[in-house]
């Protein structure tokens, strides 16, 4: 059976970096802080309050290449052909496909072209995994990762 791994927060803003390197994300803070949900980029699907769900490729993790492992865990979708604001909206976000771990890169256009790989990927994911087929994620507290099956 499908599974999913989904988070319910609050897009928040960040570091920019996402956006600097052309790859702009939404920022939710995990309260899982010690990673049962394993670090690492994901493709999946956002869900915005109005009932609209868009692919995204998504970020788990601390961002080794900037912080090592001191920063912070947190999740962060690229969604993929958006532009738009998504500050102070709460997502639901669900992780279908574990594409890799989190890596430190030795420059940012390593994390570029990796990230370019990335949504390649989340892309073929999301086509071939429909939002349609999506769980419903029910409610849970901002920030709490949840595992659902299909």
């Amino acid at each position: 059976m499908p599974e999913y791994f989904v988070v319910r927060g609050t897009v928040e803003p960040g570091d920019q970096r996402g956006r600097e390197l052309g790859f702009p994300t939404a920022n939710i803070a995990l309260r899982d802080q010690d990673g049962s949900l394993g670090d690492g980029v994901w493709a999946g699907w956002i869900g915005r309050p109005d009932g609209t769900r868009l692919p995204a490729a998504i970020s788990v993790g601390r961002r080794p290449t900037y912080y090592g492992a001191d920063g912070y865990r947190l999740l962060e979708a690229h969604v993929l052909d958006f532009t738009g604001d998504l500050y102070g909206e709460t997502l639901v976000v669900w992780l279908g496909a574990h594409l890799r771990e989190q890596q430190k890169y030795a420059s940012a256009e390593d994390l570029i072209t990796a990230l370019k790989k990335d949504i390649a990927a989340a892309t073929q994911w999301t086509a071939d995994h429909p939002a349609a087929s999506l769980p419903e994620p029910g409610e849970s507290p901002l920030g709490e990762v949840r595992r659902l099956t299909v």
